[in-house]
């Protein structure tokens, strides 16, 4: 199977004629974290760098010591930067962009009429494509003001990550309708003339859209665009710029995805389609790769090696010669060495004649003899109970430890499973297209939420080099 060549990220960071990165990919892959990652890099090797994230979530703030994000690049703290090197970070506020460049194209009236339009208000808060055209927006903003060296996108979830290149020709489709142009024309012509086309073109919406949307909605419309009428060629216009924008040397793409078959396809997809729009692919960043440091015991063994424990085929065996040390035709009883290790029985002194005293424990034979007897069945019933119990615990052990391994065996024999599967997965992207350049991502062990966390994974971007390398 062929081998994908290395994806080398650290010079990327260094060329200085690197403006633009962008992270694509689909939903839920690690976009925001792998953006934030190479941010927090690429300012601490000297780069003057600025983070746009479309990402609601608040993980990216957290993560790099800041209360919260919006529409404004705000500092990140923090930053060991070398030759200048600065990070700044901002989220995107759709709506307010929106607001942004309403303000920016009209005059004090005309904004005003536009941003309290009832249908403006929510074009601008929900259309859809709304979001990823002003993630365009945004970007042609920040780079138009050149304070930054280096802007790193990280672009809008969403179902299809195409809808970040398709946003600007489907704003300008919807801009160029024929309903926009109908109710566009009443504007154009203006004058008594209009207001008559206008009573004529809204007469004859009445029977249909007057019914399904009411007459107030295509009132509302009607107005702004009447507002925006001046402002609409300015989309346009400023959507292909962006577009060529991405176009440029100047700009890198940076498809990102998960070993799994879903991320990958979708991935697929997009490296082909940056291709047809000839737009610079910079390569595959694989997010969450698994790995084992012991790779040598296949799944199978293990398998088999925790089978043949809950079975009892290894350990459970018998005792064989180990078993004999202490059976009765080698080893003396323990009666026998407690008598022979006992001292003699002391000599009873001969009873002066015509004595009549009565034979005590301490001079009667038959006396002695029986306290040495119940001695010796005490200490043998002690010696019993302390073997039961010895045994009773080693066999305890022996299940624990049997146990613990079996589970230890199952869960390394899972993991190697799911190597080979995204062994598998990675081989047929290889495959399908061996031109792009890959690097791998280790995954951690928890979330990352702060900018060690980040470090870290600017290390697993770049192959675990430091910063300085």
């Amino acid at each position: 199977m062929g081998t994908a060549p290395v994806l080398e990220l650290d010079p990327l960071l260094d060329d200085r004629g690197t403006r633009i990165i962008v992270c694509c990919g689909a939903g839920g892959v690690g976009k925001t974290t792998t953006a934030a990652a190479l941010g927090v890099r690429a300012a601490e090797r000297g780069r003057r760098v600025v983070v746009l994230t479309i990402d609601p979530a608040r993980r990216l703030a957290q993560s790099m010591g800041i209360d919260s994000l919006d529409n404004t690049p705000r500092k990140v703290e923090g930053i060991k930067g070398s030759d200048g090197g600065e990070l700044h970070a901002m989220m995107l506020d759709m709506k307010r962009t929106f607001d942004e460049i309403v303000e920016a194209h009209a005059d004090a009236g005309r904004a005003r009429a536009i941003l309290e339009n009832p249908f403006y208000q929510s074009l601008s808060a929900g259309f859809a494509g709304t979001q990823e055209y002003m993630a365009m927006e945004k970007l042609g903003q920040l780079r138009a003001r050149d304070e930054w060296d280096l802007i790193v996108v990280d672009t809008p979830p969403s179902r299809s990550a195409l809808d970040f290149l398709d946003a600007p020709k489907r704003l300008g489709s919807f801009l160029d309708g024929k309903f926009i142009k109908l109710l566009m024309a009443p504007a154009k012509v203006g004058g008594r003339a209009g207001m008559k086309f206008l009573n004529v073109g809204m007469s004859m919406m009445t029977g249909t859209l007057g019914k399904l949307l009411g007459g107030q909605f295509l009132k509302d419309v009607q107005t702004f665009v009447a507002a925006m009428d001046t402002m609409f060629g300015g989309f346009r216009t400023r959507a292909d710029a962006t577009y060529k924008l991405l176009q440029a040397p100047g700009t890198a793409f940076l498809v990102v995805a998960t070993p799994e078959r879903d991320a990958l396809r979708e991935a697929a997809y997009f490296v082909e389609r940056l291709a047809a729009e000839r737009m610079p692919l910079a390569g595959l960043v694989l997010n969450r790769v698994h790995g084992s440091g012991a790779a040598g015991l296949s799944a199978e063994r293990a398998r088999a090696a925790a089978e043949n424990l809950d079975e009892g085929r290894i350990v459970d065996q018998g005792d064989g010669k180990t078993g004999q040390r202490g059976s009765p035709a080698t080893d003396p009883e323990p009666s026998r060495l407690a008598t022979a290790a006992a001292p003699s029985a002391p000599v009873t002194p001969a009873v002066p004649a015509g004595s009549e005293a009565a034979p005590t424990a301490a001079t009667d034979p038959a006396a002695q003899h029986a306290d040495a007897s119940e001695a010796r069945d005490t200490h043998d019933e002690h010696d019993a109970h302390h073997t039961r119990d010895t045994h009773d615990d080693t066999a305890d052990d022996a299940v624990d430890v049997r146990q613990l391994t079996a589970g230890l065996l199952y869960l390394h024999a899972e993991r190697m499973r799911v190597l080979a599967r995204e062994q598998h997965t990675r081989d047929r992207f290889t495959v399908r297209h061996p031109e792009v350049a890959v690097a791998e991502v280790a995954a951690l062990p928890g979330d990352v939420h702060d900018l060690a966390g980040l470090r870290a994974i600017g290390d697993r971007l770049t192959g675990g080099r430091t910063p300085s390398a």
